[in-house]
């Protein structure tokens, strides 16, 4: 038996890298989570909280400005011990960093440092921010060099606070071309994070937005250490929006990409949600398909 195990330990010791890191693989070192809103249980947040906690979830992520009550989510947060890793800015569609109207971009901006300030106090570390959207009175070139101009106004609480700026990849129709096909590229967004410049904005990458307009594994390439957190959802051209590992995502592509570029971060589930059920579905979904565990 002791012949057999040596035998079969040189003979792995010999086999290419390649094939010995792929029997190696282990499951990514990732921190899953979900939008609060998801949860549709609990009779406060402090129940809903403790049941994330036993389904497995590492932590949970708001909304801000609005959204959960921030004094009762930080409390609920220390007694049950599940993080708050972050909020999502909630105007951000609505009330545009790029839009035409100079007074409408300050209000998006009173509501980005609201949001910056709220996930500061429930010990976040981040602020997911749709930045504008391409529309009939606003090209992608203005789009980028008006919201650009009012992030840079939140950089100075971002670092004081140290809470990091992150870009979502959306259908807002910036950073691809609608009609362009499902082999674009993240060129654009690489170039948007790049001109703003600071160590305070990065991406928050979501794996299946844009399935349909280029591949994620790609794009995730492309950006690098740019990604600083991920949204995990599903897409394909037959259903659409659904379940993550029933959409067109190469999860094994993706999975390969994130461990190249080291990521280590945060992923965050942001698909239907639903009962104690259905979010520990969408847990162990993750763990197949994102994390390979």
């Amino acid at each position: 038996m002791l012949r057999r195990h040596f035998l079969a330990t040189l003979a792995a010791a010999s086999a290419p890298l390649s094939l010995r890191a792929q029997s190696a693989a282990a499951p990514l070192p990732i921190k899953l989570s979900l939008k609060c809103g998801m949860a549709d249980f609990g009779a406060n947040l402090e129940e809903k909280f403790r049941i994330l906690k036993e389904l497995g979830y590492d932590g949970v992520e708001l909304d801000s400005p609005g959204g959960q009550n921030k004094e009762e989510a930080l409390a609920a947060s220390k007694a049950v011990g599940l993080p708050i890793h972050g909020v999502v800015d909630s105007i951000h569609w609505k009330t545009r960093l790029s839009d035409p109207n100079a007074s409408v971009r300050e209000e998006g901006l009173k509501g980005l440092l609201t949001a910056i300030r709220e996930s500061h106090a429930c010990g976040g570390s981040s602020v997911l921010l749709v930045p504008g959207v391409v529309d009939a009175n606003t090209n992608h070139d203005d789009a980028c060099s008006r919201s650009i101009e009012q992030i840079r106004k939140a950089l100075p609480m971002a670092a004081e606070l140290g809470i990091h700026i992150l870009i979502e990849n959306v259908w807002n129709r910036m950073f691809y071309t609608e009609d362009g096909g499902d082999a674009q590229s993240a060129a654009k967004l690489a170039a948007y994070l790049d001109e703003i410049d600071s160590p305070w904005v990065g991406s928050y990458f979501d794996i299946g937005n844009h399935q349909r307009f280029g591949k994620p594994a790609e794009w995730i390439r492309t950006l690098g250490k740019r990604i600083v957190k991920l949204d995990c959802k599903d897409w394909g051209v037959k259903g659409g929006f659904g379940k993550i590992g029933e959409g067109d995502v190469d999860w094994a592509e993706v999975r390969k990409v994130l461990a190249e570029i080291g990521y280590t971060g945060w992923a965050t589930a942001e698909v239907q949600g639903g009962d104690r059920a259905a979010c520990g579905e969408i847990l162990a979904q993750m763990k197949r398909h994102l994390v390979g565990g």
